[in-house]
């Protein structure tokens, strides 16, 4: 994913969830939309380095958004609103092997009432669902999710676990958008109830991936999976 005239700021903070006070290299002072819903761990240091991108849209309150952010000189991706794109393209272009040849991606699949999933893979006449985890804590050289508590993570694992017990393929994909990962693992001291129902539902026929971005100012992309440590 090719990326074009990002702007260079400072953080001074983030907060209300959805916004970030930065400082530009003159000293101005701007609020961005910051597109993570994520607790966004071990990034938010003042005075780490950012990107940002603007928004042709005129009708816009924050018109800039918050793309990444450097943490001891390494970017971290830290806009969700892109994962999705990043996976697919990965898929598309031969990155991401482990489903052999895909014949159709297909975005948004609704899987029960009021619930989606990320994607579902066209393969012949086989049918895989994924769901797509954006990765931006590392500790201890480890890349690890969920970041914050999420309900909502747990559900999706279970809703690959019962498309499994179906008969259909089911993945979880997390996407480390960092390079100085070594490993993934499922984050138990914040999240023990998702650390444990992930290893419980790839015990079910759940696939877990974790591949790893180079991130850049002018580009992100998948590069390579990375091992999956569950216990």
């Amino acid at each position: 994913m090719k990326l074009k005239n990002l702007l260079s700021a400072r953080l001074k903070k983030r907060y209300k969830r959805f916004l970030a006070d930065v400082v530009l290299a003159d000293g101005t002072e701007l609020t961005a939309h910051c597109p993570n819903t994520g607790s966004m761990r071990g990034c938010l240091e003042p005075g780490n380095p950012v990107m940002l991108s603007r928004s042709g849209n005129p009708a816009r309150k924050y018109p800039f958004t918050l793309e990444m952010i450097q943490v001891d000189g390494c970017w971290v991706g830290i806009n969700t609103a892109r994962t999705n794109h990043l996976v697919r393209e990965a898929i598309e272009n031969g990155v991401i092997t482990d489903f052999g040849a895909v014949d159709r991606v297909q975005p948004e699949i609704k899987v029960s009432a009021g619930s989606r999933l990320d994607f579902l893979l066209i393969r012949g006449t086989e049918k895989i669902y994924m769901e797509v985890k954006n990765c931006t804590l590392v500790e201890g050289r480890r890349a690890m999710f969920p970041d914050a508590i999420t309900s909502r993570g747990t559900k999706h694992l279970r809703e690959l676990a019962e498309l499994a017990r179906g008969g259909h393929e089911a993945a979880i994909f997390f996407c480390v958008q960092r390079t100085d990962g070594e490993v993934f693992a499922p984050a138990a001291h914040i999240d023990p109830l998702y650390a444990w129902t992930l290893a419980e539902v790839v015990a079910q026929g759940v696939k877990v991936l974790a591949y790893q971005a180079v991130v850049g100012p002018a580009e992100i992309r998948l590069t390579h999976a990375l091992p999956v440590l569950l216990a």
